[in-house]
């Protein structure tokens, strides 16, 4: 599972142990270390979920992370679940993730605490891969964190071939980075969003001028699209075969 956000009307710790009948996770990646990206943390714990590796920026120790948190108020249930997570999850982990799913494989860039103090700048960039299928999820990366990681000859070499990006900050003006796109041309981004209520948050224009031109195709409506928003599509379901050809599914017609 890539974060832990849930809304008022869905827990994935519900849905892990009602619907998938498990009670362990085997990976848990955490990209950002505020509210919304782990807010079922304490949940996971309640429902009886145990979490056997948690992957997450290692520069930062949990006590650090804390007193970072700590100057916007007191920790969240689900914060204090995680500050002492990265401590308690400290050593190499016995199953490593490429090894144990089946074919689906994951690389993790990062940047370096305290060389960088924000939790947006310091969230873990996660591109997942299966049979030739690549789709990235930076967190909540801001310009400085991409330009940072930008500076990366191997950070730039695993953007070629993104299929699909899914947009940081949550398609908001301040993740928004231009220089990301001189090396790689996606199919299509995602934005995790809510009702617009933020200037900042009206990007779509941008990102579309940024994708494929053909886009991908929707099997739910037949349309062909250049960005999907849970806004106005709903929870969005990829799927892929084992070459890497990948179909997508919405909840809403869009």
């Amino acid at each position: 599972m890539i974060d832990s956000g849930c809304t008022d009307t869905w827990h994935p710790s519900s849905y892990i142990k009602n619907h998938m009948g498990r009670s362990v996770l085997d990976y848990l990646f955490i990209t950002n270390a505020d509210q919304d990206h782990m807010s079922d943390l304490k949940g996971l714990d309640s429902s009886g979920v145990a979490v056997t590796t948690l992957v997450r920026n290692p520069t930062y120790s949990g006590q650090q992370m804390a007193g970072i948190k700590a100057v916007s108020g007191p920790l969240t249930r689900d914060a204090e679940w995680y500050v002492s997570a990265c401590d308690r999850f400290s050593s190499p982990v016995s199953e490593p993730f490429d090894n144990h799913m089946a074919g689906i494989t994951a690389t993790w860039f990062f940047n370096p605490y305290p060389q960088f103090v924000k939790t947006n700048d310091l969230s873990l960039v996660v591109f997942i891969k299966y049979a030739g299928f690549k789709i990235l999820f930076p967190g909540d990366l801001e310009g400085p964190g991409w330009r940072a990681l930008l500076d990366r000859a191997d950070f730039r070499a695993e953007l070629m071939n993104t299929n699909i990006l899914v947009a940081s900050h949550h398609g908001r003006f301040s993740g928004f980075c231009e220089e990301a796109f001189y090396h790689f041309k996606p199919d299509a981004v995602v934005i995790s969003d809510k009702p617009i209520m933020h200037e900042t948050q009206r990007m779509v224009p941008d990102y579309r001028r940024l994708v494929s031109d053909q886009g991908v195709m929707v099997r739910t409506n037949s349309k062909r699209r250049h960005v999907l928003t849970t806004r106005r599509d709903g929870w969005i379901q990829f799927r892929v075969d084992g070459n890497g050809g990948y179909f997508i599914d919405t909840e809403y017609a869009g």
